[in-house]
């Protein structure tokens, strides 16, 4: 779904409205209802007159509760949007991704049992054509850029639970489903339509929002003209309830000016819009009607509930959504906001479902202050950055630096001297060097425990402090404050050990000496909280530093947020040989070290401060 779209979407020659376009449409019976003219409603029962109301809920896994509350829910269930796979992943869905693993990780560190959902939206025309332009049959391209996919999470270390294809036949069997039941409440009627099409976008334009000779904004190629017989969903049905929704649930979008749009767009009237396709054969089959193909949303949207199902069971919509269902989070892009925050909570309500508690769409990534395009030559390849740098300086950067929710800049110069100021400076060397002394003064033992160490220690407290601090900033999923919160953490370090000087203390011997050792026991501490309270960002950084304070990777994997509580470290444990975790970049390869300073090949002087490089 990311891919579909690249900007905000209007569709507004696609909605059917409440009057007549210019004879564009040819509603075959009226049926007029709550002041809507609805076409005829094809294979509905007798007994379809029941209305939805806002927030009910068939699924067992709301426990009757309300769908936006916290514990409406015991799971955390977060997606990422399933990405369109008619061309291979880019830097974007990758952006997206890695901030929903960061959340994720976050929320099993707070004990939650967590069900991260990403995946693939697998039909559609693009699809079809993109595969017969590679000689390729649709399925055969699907197969190879949804494991692109899978590759690329793999390389960025993200800890999916869930990857559902919307080729998958359980898949299939919950949206037609929904699908009958959404038509069981009246909600679907057939009628024709006329309008510019394009291709690329796959959905009708507006002539008004058309650029000369009928271009589209997005992919400025000319729209075709097409007259289509398909099935309609009737979104004007539930303008009232969405609005009534968005006013006593502010939270259900963020951040708060994206609700502002959506609130916009519904008071500027909600058009019904088209649900199927006759010309595309490359998708699901319409009950009952197998010359039309379910089209785009009510396809790709149902993969969040279909994605709940195990193998082994059985492919209904009401098991799904017994599985986990509402989803505690949409994490999405801005130009995806409408479809996930005003036609996907519709749906939800005409199908008797809960509604999802809460939609975050972020913002757009540009490379040097220029929007990245192909035809511009400026794109930016997750798989190119992610051999260079390795994940955790690329999923540090991106995170840090874009404050979620807003558009965000890539420059190689920025990012080598970010990630060698915070990952190599600020946090590597602290504890190199601290070890270093350890090494050489105590034979790498810890001479205390950490809480004895830092009794009426000033440092402490504002370690404290800090971690709490940026526990908030993840709940709030403000990613890139809880990263410059937890770097604080490192900066106080560096401060303490230099005004501190245990290298001179260890000179001097007996209370000196003792109060040295203390103080490498305090910076220890301090990185071992820095670690898990990091890991969510920088996980494979974070096991690094774990690895270094002698702890295993069972034991890492097993801490959870309570372990940035002070008093870990114990008098007596030893330490792993002091050795750099993360080698400043000069020359642009691969920042990581596995076991030894890489060599280093100079490419520009980047300078060498222990502080963070402010914006």
């Amino acid at each position: 779904m990311a891919c579909r779209v690249q900007h905000s979407i209007h569709n507004s020659l696609y909605f059917l409205s409440s009057t007549p376009l210019r004879n564009s449409f040819n509603i075959r019976k009226s049926d007029f209802k709550n002041g809507i003219n609805f076409g005829k409603t094809l294979f509905s029962s007798p007994s379809s007159s029941r209305t939805a109301l806002y927030c009910t809920c068939s699924s067992s896994s709301s426990n009757g509760k309300d769908s936006f509350s916290p514990n409406g829910s015991d799971a955390f269930v977060l997606t990422t949007p399933l990405y369109y796979v008619n061309a291979p992943p880019h830097m974007g869905s990758a952006y997206t991704t890695i901030a929903a693993d960061a959340i994720a990780r976050f929320q099993r560190l707070l004990e939650k049992k967590v069900i991260f959902i990403t995946g693939t939206d697998e039909h559609g025309e693009k699809i079809a054509t993109a595969a017969a332009a590679n000689g390729s049959s649709p399925s055969g391209h699907c197969d190879v850029v949804s494991q692109a996919y899978k590759a690329l999470w793999k390389d960025f270390d993200i800890s999916y639970d869930k990857f559902i294809r919307t080729t998958d036949p359980k898949h299939e069997a919950v949206v037609k489903e929904f699908y009958s039941r959404v038509l069981a409440n009246g909600d679907i009627y057939r009628a024709d339509y006329e309008g510019l099409y394009c291709v690329n976008c796959e959905e009708y334009k507006d002539e008004k929002d058309l650029l000369d000779n009928n271009c589209c904004p997005t992919h400025l190629k000319p729209c075709v003209r097409r007259k289509e017989d398909n099935y309609f969903f009737a979104l004007s049905k539930y303008q009232q309830q969405l609005e009534e929704i968005l006013r006593q649930n502010p939270g259900f979008v963020q951040p708060s000016y994206r609700l502002n749009e959506v609130q916009g767009w519904i008071k500027s009237g909600l058009k019904d819009f088209s649900i199927s396709r006759a010309s595309v054969d490359w998708g699901i089959a319409v009950p009952n009607d197998p010359e039309q193909t379910i089209y785009v949303w009510f396809d790709a949207l149902l993969g969040y509930v279909s994605a709940l199902l195990e193998d082994n069971e059985l492919a209904s919509l009401e098991t799904a959504i017994s599985s986990g269902w509402p989803a505690s989070l949409h994490l999405i892009g801005k130009d995806i906001l409408r479809f996930h925050a005003v036609y996907w909570p519709a749906m939800l309500l005409s199908a008797g479902i809960g509604l999802p508690k809460r939609v975050f769409g972020h913002g757009f990534l540009t490379k040097d202050g220029m929007k990245m395009g192909k035809s511009l030559g400026n794109t930016l390849e997750p798989t190119d950055l992610v051999q260079r740098f390795g994940p955790d300086a690329v999923r540090y950067f991106f995170l840090r630096e874009v404050e979620f929710g807003n558009d965000g800049d890539y420059s190689e110069e920025r990012f080598i001297n970010i990630i060698n100021a915070h990952l190599a400076n600020t946090i590597g060397n602290l504890l190199n060097r601290t070890l270093g002394l350890l090494k050489k003064n105590c034979q790498s033992t810890l001479a205390v425990d950490s809480y004895v160490a830092a009794e009426g220690n000033k440092f402490k407290v504002a370690v404290e402090k800090l971690v709490e601090k940026a526990r908030v900033h993840y709940e709030k999923l403000e990613l890139s404050a809880a990263c410059e919160t937890v770097l604080e953490i490192g900066n106080a370090g560096n401060s303490y050990i230099d005004e501190q000087a245990p290298w001179s203390l260890f000179k001097k011997g007996e209370t000196a000496f003792e109060t040295a050792a203390k103080d490498l026991v305090i910076i220890l501490e301090a990185m071992r909280i820095i670690a898990v309270a990091l890991s969510p960002i920088t996980p494979g950084l974070s096991l690094k530093i774990y690895s270094q304070l002698g702890y295993t990777e069972d034991q890492f994997n097993a801490v959870t947020w309570s372990e940035t509580k002070w008093g870990g470290l114990k008098a007596g444990q030893v330490m792993a040989q002091p050795t750099p975790i993360f080698a400043r970049i000069e020359d642009g390869t691969e920042a990581e070290t596995k076991g030894a300073a890489t060599k280093k090949v100079k490419k520009e002087k980047v300078p060498k401060s222990k502080s963070p490089v402010e914006a």
